[in-house]
Order: structure tokens, then sequence, then C-alpha cells
């Protein structure tokens, strides 16, 4: 890696040549702007001063939490060696004594190890209180020479910068009020998993000079939900675009100049609240431009809270960071290997013969796994010891912790050295940090967050805090941690609080918040699974919402989704699929609507994309080996009629959002048909139904099921021929018999 690291610094402008032509071009005196290579110098915020992470960083900095069972921070200098960048100052408030013993030890720290891609790393102790409080001092210690990169410690990026850098340059070349570049990632107008939940960034922009001129957060507590944009804007420039799209990953190219609009207003506390609207409000004053990039390939995302964390890890899982993956092996000593079926796990892991290990996993060296257990869609650390016959569901389970024989585990977070016991459950959205202990039989409500660390008060000594055993369990250990100050601030601080998103306690409606991309995203039809629309959004694809148990069906569809497209994997889709049914308590309807919404996503991917005819993307998605199977065991396991129907209604709802839905529609029939999956009379029975329904019938469901009617027609004089035929035998017999 590290030849890639330093060849890849050259390129952007780095490296020691550079920085020795510098300090031979006369130490601190004013440099003479132009074409020669500058040493990139890059700020990295490790101290996020933020408690969305508690009660973890109560005890740990969140830069060193692990991600994938690697520390946040690592791939934030991995993607800074990958960048060129040459010096790095790792700013640290809380914590620092941690985060300066693991940087001193890892591979990176020039005074230590010789394969280091950087010229110098120093670690910059300090007692701000913000990001606002960080910049002032570091105006203040003239540690910027030139161009930097200024990013956060729990930023995930594949993103190679060269053109930005490039551009930004040329631009503070033309122009020195060009002060910064804002690097950002279209998000698409639908859901995206990276996208910040609640709080939408709303930038506005002149696309002909790739200028900010505006910006603004909205979130769903806020009165009005309007963007109040000067009229002399509009006036000034020809072409201005409105984007809610976009991601904020996080990266910024900036000047000296930067650091001098921090420390002149000492009302900026975070970078785009207060500072970016601020130098964009009151750019008559001063003069200064910000400009933007904004990229539609590559991968970043910053882990800035719980649900950006579970939303990164499985991007990690689905491999869209790549180089920056498990099987990378990023740290010292790791020995990842990437397997088939998607699972990825160190050497030393004890399975026992009868457990599952599940697609999307990740399993540390070490850990054991009992008899009877599955897991997947999850992320184990090393040295843990999982008992028989437990189900881990999208979980994150960090080093040394112990889950008890017949527990279940959904969407939680626990820490190392954590303790589960038997027969427990622990339910979404909870976390467990390090060294907690759940008794025996205890069941853990959703959305608990229980530390056993001490409790302080102001600049007081932290204080223990009794077990609250009617959470934990009467031989537990740990305490509901509730933190006082937590939404002091700003009350849209609460979208962050949870690992899961949710509006229910804010006492709103759904439709207060609703957004014309939203709307969009609702009625568009869905296209094939890309980096920009690689998690399922709150809204279903067959457009049924919250009471469809959107839990399941999300994981449920995404899983089968691989399956089929990688060439049906159905044992482990049967696997999950059980898996996530038992977490999320799914009835046999929301099984057979994942089921639907899967297969005619992936028939509507063949036709739209690989511009196959309907009928034989259905025959070759239907043809995979165990794909009848699948359907017959898992989706119409009892053979009922009343199951079939269902089954179909299913289908047609959900093609009435995709293109070419009509023509899927009577090309998945027939198939299912020949195949022996669907039924005559279930094919009947559903078409009667919905003529029954007449003037009533959704316009949409009628417009999907037009071109069946050929089929239906089919069978009907296939039953009549049937009938006749069996008549006229009758009445032969008849005959012979007298």
């Amino acid at each position: 890696m590290s030849h890639a690291q330093k060849s890849a610094k050259g390129a952007g402008g780095g490296g020691k040549a550079a920085a020795k032509g510098k300090k031979a071009g006369g130490g601190g005196a004013k440099k003479v702007e132009d074409d020669r290579e500058e040493t990139l110098q890059a700020v990295i915020l490790a101290d996020s001063f933020e408690t969305r992470f508690n009660p973890f960083t109560l005890e740990t900095p969140r830069c060193l939490l692990p991600l994938a069972n690697t520390p946040l921070i690592e791939y934030t200098l991995e993607f800074l060696a990958m960048s060129g960048v040459a010096d790095i100052y790792i700013y640290c408030g809380a914590h620092t004594a941690e985060v300066e013993k693991y940087i001193q030890s890892s591979k990176w720290y020039p005074q230590t190890s010789p394969a280091s891609p950087f010229d110098s790393l120093e670690i910059v102790k300090t007692t701000a209180r913000s990001v606002g409080d960080a910049m002032r001092d570091l105006d203040a210690r003239a540690l910027i020479t030139g161009d930097f990169l200024l990013v956060h410690g729990d930023l995930v990026s594949n993103l190679p910068i060269d053109a930005a850098l490039a551009a930004h340059r040329a631009r503070r070349l033309a122009d020195k009020n060009a002060i910064m570049t804002m690097i950002l990632r279209t998000g698409g107008l639908g859901s995206h998993r990276t996208k910040s939940k609640g709080i939408t960034p709303v930038f506005v922009v002149d696309p002909t000079k790739n200028r900010c001129l505006h910006y603004e957060e909205m979130h769903p507590l806020q009165a009005n939900k309007y963007v109040n944009i000067d009229p002399d804007l509009l006036s000034d420039h020809t072409e201005i675009e409105i984007r809610s799209d976009l991601i904020d990953c996080g990266i910024d190219i900036c000047t000296p100049d930067v650091l001098a609009l921090w420390s002149e207003s000492f009302d900026y506390e975070v970078p785009r609240r207060h500072f970016l609207h601020g130098v964009l409000k009151d750019y008559e004053l001063n003069g200064k431009t910000i400009h933007t990039e904004i990229v539609e390939e590559h991968y970043a995302a910053r882990v800035f809270n719980l649900q950006s964390y579970e939303a990164i890890s499985k991007d990690v899982l689905g491999r869209w960071t790549y180089p920056l993956v498990p099987d990378s092996n990023l740290l010292a000593g790791q020995t990842y290997k990437f397997e088939r079926g998607g699972l990825c796990k160190e050497n030393g892991v004890m399975l026992a013969r009868t457990c599952k290990a599940g697609k999307r996993t990740v399993l540390g060296k070490d850990t054991s796994i009992g008899d009877g257990s599955m897991v997947s869609n999850s992320i184990i650390g090393r040295r843990c010891m999982i008992g028989k016959n437990v189900n881990i569901q999208n979980a994150y389970i960090w080093d040394d912790a112990v889950i008890g024989d017949g527990s279940q585990v959904d969407r939680a977070i626990i820490a190392n050295e954590a303790v589960v016991g038997k027969k427990c459950k622990i339910e979404p959205g909870t976390l467990l940090s390090y060294g907690v202990v759940i008794a025996d039989n205890t069941e853990v409500k959703a959305g608990a967050r229980i530390t056993r660390a001490k409790r302080k008060r102001d600049d007081e000594e932290g204080e223990d805090v009794p077990t609250d055993t009617a959470l934990v369990g009467q031989t537990g250990t740990g305490y509901n941690f509730d933190d006082e100050d937590e939404f002091s601030d700003d009350e849209s601080s609460a979208f962050h609080s949870n690992l899961i998103y949710s509006i229910s306690h804010l006492n709103i409606s759904t439709e207060s918040i609703s957004t014309i991309s939203s709307e969009v995203s609702a009625a568009s039809p869905t296209t094939s699974r890309s980096r920009l629309s690689s998690f399922a959004g709150s809204i279903s694809d067959d457009g049924e919402q919250g009471g469809s148990n959107e839990a399941f069906h999300h994981d449920a569809v995404a899983g089968l989704v691989d399956a089929l497209r990688e060439g049906g994997d159905f044992d482990s889709a049967k696997l999950e699929f059980m898996g996530l049914r038992l977490a999320n308590n799914a009835n046999d309807h929301q099984i057979r609507r994942a089921i639907a919404v899967a297969f005619t996503k992936r028939i509507s991917q063949l036709v739209e994309t690989d511009k196959i005819e309907a009928s034989k993307a259905a025959a070759q998605t239907f043809g995979l080996t165990g794909a009848k199977k699948f359907l017959q065991d898992v989706g119409l396991s009892e053979g009922k009629d009343e199951d079939q129907v269902d089954f179909i209604t299913c289908l047609q709802k959900d093609l009435v959002h995709r293109s070419n839905g009509a023509t899927i529609l009577v090309a998945v029939s027939q198939r299912l048909y020949q195949i022996e999956v669907l039924e005559e009379p279930a094919f009947l029975t559903w078409w009667e139904k919905s003529e029954a329904l007449g003037d009533k019938e959704d316009s949409e469901m009628k417009r999907v099921r037009e071109k069946t009617k050929v089929f239906i027609d089919w069978l009907k004089e296939a039953e009549a021929e049937s009938s006749s035929g069996e008549e006229e035998e009758e009445e032969e017999e008849e005959e012979e018999s007298d």
C-alpha cells in the first residue's frame, strides 16, 4: 500500500521534494504564487465537539470507534495518503491521550514508522469547545502556510481529489478571493442512506462558475419550509440551482484566508450553519467566494451520527468504499479474506457445524459461533463468543463481547467486553456501552442506551452510578444513559441521538415534512442499484409505508435482489429471510410482498438496463437453480389459493411503479404458471376480484393488469375445453355402460 500511497502523493503535489523546495524558498517570507508544486497540508478534526455517539464517547474518542472492525481515523488517514498530503495536524480535544497513543504506535507516524507516506504528523492539543475555537486556535499558531484540506476524523472516502485540487488552485491564481472549495457528492432525489436524516442541507449554486451563493439547513421542526434567497442573487446570476440532493462529506480545500475569517468572527462555531452561511451572506463586505466541486462517482461520507454509522457500515459491507474494505487489511495483523457468499472473516474464526453466517457479514479473529446460531448483515469483532441458537441481524458487535445461548440481537451496537446473557432480546436501536452486562432472560427495549461509565458533572471527578436492575436484570451491570444537556443547543439534534431515525416522539405529521424530492422518488420508475441508490428509503418499492414492517421489507428485498443478481444463492437467501422474519415478527403477507418486489425489481432491471425482453428476463430470473423451490418453500409454503392470489396482487402493486410494468406482469404470470408455482384458479380468482371492483379499482392497478387479459382469456378457454372434454368422456362412459 505504501508504494501506491507515495506515488499518489507525488501526483497530488505533496512529497518531500516539494517540502524541501519550499523551505529553501525563504522560510516565513510571503510565498509568490506561481505554477510550482506546493506542499499540501491537512487538518483533521479528531474531536467532533458533539455528543451524538454517547455513551460510547464517554470512554473512547469518536475517531477511534471501530467501523467494520477498523478505527474510523484509519479511513481518514488512508484518504489523505491517497490525496498526496505531506503534513498533517490532528486537532484533539477530549481523550487527547488516547488519540496520541494510538497515532504514535501506528504506521502513519513518521518519527517511528519509515513506511509513513507523510513528512510530518503532529498532534495538536487544545481546550477548544467547538470547531470555531479550533479554527481560531489554528490561525493563532500560524501552522498553515498554503492550501490545506480540512476534514473530520470520521471521514470514509475513496475519492481522488486531484481534479478538485487543480480547479481550486486555478481559481485561486485567477482570483485571490476564491478561498475555499467544498467537495459535495450527489445523492439523487430519492432516499439515500448516507444523506442526513431530518436535517436537509440546501446549497444555492451558480453552475456556470461552480460557486456557492447561499446555504441553509432545513429540518422538520421549523415553522416554515422556505429557503430565503436574497433577491439580488437572482438578478446578478443568470443561472441558479437550488440543490437539496447533495451529500456534504466534510472535505474542504481551503486557503489560509479561511482561518482569518474564522478569527474575525467569534460567533462562528460550526462550519456550515455558521461559517459558510455567514461568509456567503456577507459577500458584499468581505468579497470572498466559496466554490463547490460536485462529484457523481466514487464514495465519500462522514460518520457524523449513529444513523450514518449504520449506513456507512452497510456501504463497506456492500463494497462501495473499495479499496477501503475489510479484506484490504488496513491494520497490521489483520487477515481478512472475502469469501463466496459475501462473508468476510479473519483467520482463527471458529464456526460450529450447524451455525449459519450469512451474506454481508464480517467476523474478526478468534470469534466463535455456536450450533444453530444465525448471523447476517452484521459486523462482529475479535474474540467474541456467540452462543448456541443465537440470532443476530444488522448488528455491530465490537471486540471481546459475549452473546449467551438463545439470545436475539437486532440492529443494535454492542461495545467491547459487553455481555448479553442467555435468552435475552436486544431490540432495535439499543446501544450497550463498554463492559455492560445484561442478565439472563432480559428484554432490552428499543432505543435503550446503557453504560457503566462514571457520571461527570462539570469539572468534578466522575461518580459511580448504581446499576438499574429493572433495565439490565438482577445480575446485570449498567444504567440508562440520559444526557440532560444533549438537546440544549438545538432541538434538531434530537434527530441524531438514536441509531434509528424516528420522528414519532416529535408529535408532527409526516405530511408536514414531505418534500418535492420524496414525491418524485415515490412516483418515478425504480432504476437499477447504484452508488447513488444503495439503500431503500422510508417509502418501499410498492408504495406501502410504515405499517408494513419496513425494517423487514427493506433488508429482505435488498438481500434477495443481491442473490438474484449474483446467480441465486437461495439457501443463504432462505436463511436470511427466516432470520429477518424472526427478528422483525414479519407475517406471511409481508414475506410474500418482499419476495414479489425483489423478483419484479430484478426482472425490471434486466428489461431496462440490459435491454432483455420481458419474457426472457422472467424466464432467466425464475429459471435460476433453486428459485422455484424458494418460492414454494418460503413464499407459498402452505399452497393455499388465497396465498397465491395475494402474491399476484403484490406483483401487480409493485409493477405499478415500474416502467413496462404491464408487459412484465403478463410475462411473470405466464412464467409462474408454466413452472407450476401459481395455479389457474388463483389467476382466475385474482382477475374476477379485480373486475368486480368496477369503478372503485385504482386506475393504475387496472392499467398494469390490462395486458394480462390475453393470458386470462387463454386460461378460461383452456378450462372450458377441459370441461367439455371431461363431459364428453362421461357421456361416452355412460353410453358404453348402457
